[in-house]
């Protein structure tokens, strides 16, 4: 007779084994997936398929980052680039909060807002760009104007849909015990809504930066978007790439920083609890 070591079978300790391989093989596949493009970049230029004029091979890519890197000029844009995401989504965080508890806390100011949002949150903030310029040149409020604009709607949304989702047992059991406002807001609708803020807060962060990037690459102001379109009329095509490769890793960065926020936010909660 033989005998099955613990955790191997089907049972729930095999399951716990199965899973924890599968997360520990994740970031393995991750990485294997970004050696792939790595790999199809350095040899599609070679092949012919792509002239090496507009799509230069991964290594030239690497040494122009490795350049800019080495320069004071690339570290400022950056500097430039984080100071309007942060600023932009700080301000659209907070007023999106704010708004977003004071209308959904009055059913009459719900009611009489809903057409008001519905019209003003499909706009693109791009199309805003001319205003901005107008109203404030290549400074760093056009920007800010663009990003809080686009990143305020995504926390607004979220916050109308959270304090739609309380449910109304408690609400009632909070007025029977004579809860006052702020006390139904900390005690009811913040931990319904939390969840759909964490939210909100996590697609406002990739769209501010998306927003600032577009920005100073089409208003011009100070910034790696500033800086890409230099490159371009420059006819820097490595650089161009590198500035590229730069702005995608901080949005992987932004991501990733902005989901173990919500996880640390919501430690409490079933769906975070379940996937820890």
């Amino acid at each position: 007779m033989t005998t099955k070591p613990a955790g191997a079978g089907t049972g729930p300790g095999g399951a716990r084994t199965r899973h924890n391989l599968g997360a520990a093989a994740a970031p393995l596949r991750g990485l294997a997936g970004l050696a792939g493009l790595v790999v199809v970049l350095q040899v599609l230029p070679h092949s012919g398929l792509v002239s090496g004029d507009y799509l230069p091979p991964a290594s030239e890519m690497a040494r122009a980052l490795w350049h800019l890197l080495a320069e004071g000029a690339f570290w400022t844009a950056l500097g430039d680039t984080l100071t309007g995401w942060g600023l932009g989504l700080a301000i659209a965080v907070a007023a999106g909060l704010v708004a977003g508890i004071v209308i959904g806390s009055v059913p009459v100011l719900r009611a009489v807002t809903a057409s008001t949002i519905e019209f003003l949150r499909p706009i693109p903030s791009v199309a805003l760009i001319p205003v901005a310029v107008l109203l404030y040149g290549t400074d760093l409020r056009s920007v800010l104007l663009l990003v809080v604009y686009a990143s305020f709607w995504q926390v607004l949304v979220q916050v109308l849909a959270g304090t739609q989702d309380v449910d109304p047992v408690a609400e009632d059991t909070a007025r029977s015990y004579r809860l006052g406002g702020w006390g139904r807001v900390r005690y009811v609708m913040w931990p319904t809504a939390l969840p759909y803020v964490m939210t909100g807060v996590r697609l406002a962060a990739t769209v501010a930066l998306v927003l600032t990037i577009t920005a100073e690459l089409v208003i011009g102001a100070p910034g790696l978007g500033h800086e890409i379109a230099v490159a371009q009329t420059s006819g820097a095509v490595p650089q161009v790439y590198a500035l590229v490769l730069v702005t995608g890793l901080l949005g992987v960065t932004v991501n990733l920083m902005a989901r173990a926020v919500e996880r640390r936010a919501l430690h409490w909660h079933p769906s975070v609890r379940r996937k820890g």
